[in-house]
């Protein structure tokens, strides 16, 4: 732990014994470091740039995804622990990100490239690398191994002292570490000082689920995996009382909030189940099963929330719908997703089966109707999406590409043949920022839109992330209404989840005290007053109501 003695004094830190670590103006905007780039200019300095003159208040917090060195899988095949990528830039201008806006970045704990200098060491019997690769003895029993890919559980390396077999999770370029290895611990609280010394307050922790592996289980989930990310949570708060920690393990919703539960392990867990919830609802039309699930919404520890995502820099997870969805509605999910262009990944069981894994589509593309017009409704089913994460309790994250009006890319799927690229358009600079000013095209219109409900969410305190929620539409096929807060600061979010007209009636969900002819109330998100105890919902709509006399 001397790293990090010596290391404290050279990170800023405030001297609160209880950190504020975000109030109802926090978002996250999930971006590639080189989502944006402009001929002879660092990517990371451009992104800069489109941080600080669109996405504006939809990026309190930046998670850049991987920038280190690397050599496939998106950046998250780490070459070089010490490097970013040339292409981006250098530390300063991550640096520079995070002088205004609070920086996330990505640890991958459970592998690195088959090209970094630990592997090499490994191939040559050299330390530390030859202690730091994962190396299992093929006589035990690996047959019950979770498996996320239908790639070899294990590949073959050429050593000084034979060929050896390595553990890969992901892909024959992504080896498994050794986590039973202490001084790896000791490499990663370096690689988490230097991120600390350049601005990165929040931490997400890759396939943290994976790193631990154990005989005859599922190797994923362990007890030792929970205990690595406690020691994380204890370190990182050590160095700075503001620091988050996030994990990302997209597997059904019990495993995912068992990193929540206790407490002490990561501050906030990305909300799996929800992308497939809303996307099915707004394919169906139907918000039944979304519904039954708000209505089990977890109770979880002080400083202990979701992430909620509807797109991300991966698909659109599949497992965390086991035991909320039937067959059949699933299945009607993924052949709606294909005919709006969308792809669907699979996995290999311990049988030998393979089922469906994830959807592989943009989220705008998602957001398409299946008639004669594509484009009907496209917009309103998009921002109805972004609008029902932030009228969640925890903290809304938005995808670049989707706030962008990203299509599938189906060029760049063709060219690598990965199936997530059809969801990680690159944008070339000069065409974006003239697209992001043409007042007709769709970018524009979801920043535009989006921003003012973000400015005016920011002033509601029953968007805080931690205020109280309750779902009062737990039986509802065509309505989501959600009651945020408490006492005289609450608001109720209603959204209409159809490609229909609602007419309904505050009585529905109201006391009677509440909705007296006396009271008054306003749409907050709209920007009007409502007298009547009856409201009008247009397809797609969303409003926040609040009592007027309150205001």
């Amino acid at each position: 732990m001397q790293i990090l003695k010596s290391s404290a004094d050279l990170i800023k830190t405030k001297n609160d014994s209880k950190q504020k670590l975000w109030d109802a103006s926090s978002s996250v905007l999930i971006t590639y470091p080189d989502v944006i780039s402009r001929f002879g200019e660092p990517s990371l300095e451009t992104l800069a740039e489109l941080i600080n003159d669109h996405i504006k208040n939809l990026a309190t917090i930046v998670h850049v995804l991987p920038f280190l060195r690397s050599t496939s899988d998106g950046g998250f095949a780490v070459s070089s622990h010490d490097e970013i990528s040339p292409d981006f830039g250098n530390w300063e201008h991550l640096q520079k990100i995070g002088k205004t806006r609070l920086l996330m970045a990505d640890l991958i704990l459970n592998h690195i490239s088959a090209s970094h200098p630990w592997v090499g060491q490994f191939r040559n019997a050299k330390k530390p690398g030859v202690n730091y690769i994962l190396s299992p003895c093929l006589r035990e029993n690996w047959s019950n191994v979770f498996r996320p890919r239908n790639s070899s559980l294990f590949t073959s390396l050429n050593t000084v002292n034979g060929p050896k077999k390595v553990w890969t999770t992901f892909s024959p370029d992504q080896i498994d570490l050794n986590w039973s290895e202490p001084l790896l611990l000791v490499e990663y609280f370096k690689i988490i000082v230097r991120y600390l010394r350049y601005g990165v307050r929040w931490i997400r922790l890759d396939a943290i689920g994976f790193i631990w592996k154990s005989p005859g289980t599922e190797c994923v989930h362990l007890e030792e995996a929970h205990q690595i990310v406690k020691v994380l949570r204890h370190q990182i708060q050590k160095l700075i009382p503001e620091g988050v920690l996030v994990t990302e393990t997209n597997v059904p919703e019990e495993e995912n909030l068992s990193y929540l539960k206790t407490g002490d392990e990561a501050n906030l867990a990305y909300n799996f189940p929800l992308p497939p919830l809303i996307l099915e609802s707004i394919i169906s039309n139907n918000s039944d099963l979304l519904n039954k699930w708000l209505e089990h919404w977890p109770s979880l520890p002080e400083q202990s929330l979701l992430l909620n995502f509807t797109a991300s820099h991966d698909g659109v997870g599949l497992m965390p719908l086991k035991g909320l969805i039937s067959q059949d509605r699933l299945k009607n999910l993924l052949i709606n997703c294909e005919l709006r262009g969308g792809l669907i990944s699979h996995r290999t069981m311990p049988s030998g089966e393979e089922e469906p894994y994830e959807l592989n589509i943009s989220w705008w593309s998602a957001m398409k109707d299946s008639g004669v017009n594509p484009s009907n409704f496209q917009l309103e089913r998009f921002l109805l999406s972004q609008l029902f994460i932030m009228s969640l309790q925890g903290i809304p994250a938005f995808y670049v590409q989707a706030l962008l009006a990203s299509e599938n890319n189906i060029e760049s799927y063709r060219k690598t043949g990965q199936r997530r690229d059809l969801n990680r358009e690159r944008f070339d600079a000069n065409d974006l920022l003239v697209s992001l000013k043409d007042k007709s095209s769709s970018a524009f219109k979801n920043l535009k839109y989006l921003k003012s409900a973000m400015a005016i969410r920011s002033q509601l305190i029953a968007f805080h992330p931690e205020s109280p929620m309750q779902c009062l539409s737990p039986h509802k096929k065509d309505l989501v209404i959600l009651c945020r807060g408490k006492g005289k600061e609450r608001i109720w979010a209603l959204h209409n989840f159809t490609n229909t007209r609602i007419d309904f009636s505050l009585l529905n969900v109201l006391n009677k005290s509440e909705v007296s002819k006396s009271n008054q109330w306003v749409d907050c998100l709209n920007n009007c007053s409502i007298s009547d105890t009856d409201i009008e919902l247009k397809p797609y709509s969303v409003i926040w109501l609040k009592q007027s006399k309150n205001l």
